[in-house]
């Protein structure tokens, strides 16, 4: 769902999907292969929200602020299910763990990991590159070369999945009995554990 608020428009790049059951609302402005997933809610009603190339909302996120902020996740930011953006920036290839809260005013630099159910504090400032945990949530380590290249690995994938929702997603009624020759899908993407393992 797509709302005019206050004569504020979201704007939505053709490469992007949204789908149908999250809300969108006023002024929102979404780049390139960008993926907004069913229950998400993005709220430009008191600001103004860039969503840059390449990111990923997923199901049953919140993005919203304090009336007068504006916010951006910038490039490839990575916002996993449930996750919270208070008034936050979000930084270039960022990971924000599943449950995770960001509050307002924080920033987490480029190349973060903010792991799941993680409480950043408003106005916290996460340097480039942290692998940050917790409630509050803390830094603990720099994110290594390789943390980063399974991050992308993953992000990639949310990036071809507006494409694919564009040619094969649609509203159907359900089978009533499982085919006999239904295929399960292949795993293409481990998790961090077994992506270290090899």
């Amino acid at each position: 769902m797509i709302y005019e608020f206050k004569g504020y428009i979201p704007v939505v790049h053709k490469s992007s999907f949204v789908h149908p059951l999250a809300a969108v609302t006023g002024n929102v402005i979404i780049g390139k292969n960008c993926y907004i997933g069913p229950g998400a809610a993005i709220r430009g009603d008191w600001g103004q929200i860039i969503i840059e190339d390449g990111v990923n909302v997923q199901e049953n996120c919140t993005v919203h602020m304090f009336p007068g902020k504006s916010i951006t996740l910038k490039e490839s930011a990575h916002i996993g299910h449930g996750a919270i953006i208070h008034g936050a920036n979000i930084g270039r290839n960022v990971l924000v763990g599943m449950n995770t809260v960001i509050m307002d005013d924080a920033v987490i630099g480029d190349e973060c990991i903010v792991g799941a159910m993680a409480f950043v504090k408003a106005e916290t400032i996460i340097p480039k590159r942290s692998l940050v945990v917790g409630n509050p949530a803390k830094v603990v380590k720099q994110v290594t070369d390789e943390m980063i290249d399974w991050k992308t690995k993953g992000t990639t994938l949310y990036q071809q999945l507006p494409q694919e929702c564009h040619e094969s997603l649609k509203e159907v009624e359900p089978l009533r009995e499982v085919p006999e020759n239904m295929k399960i899908q292949e795993g293409v993407y481990d998790t961090l554990r077994d992506f270290m393992k090899k």
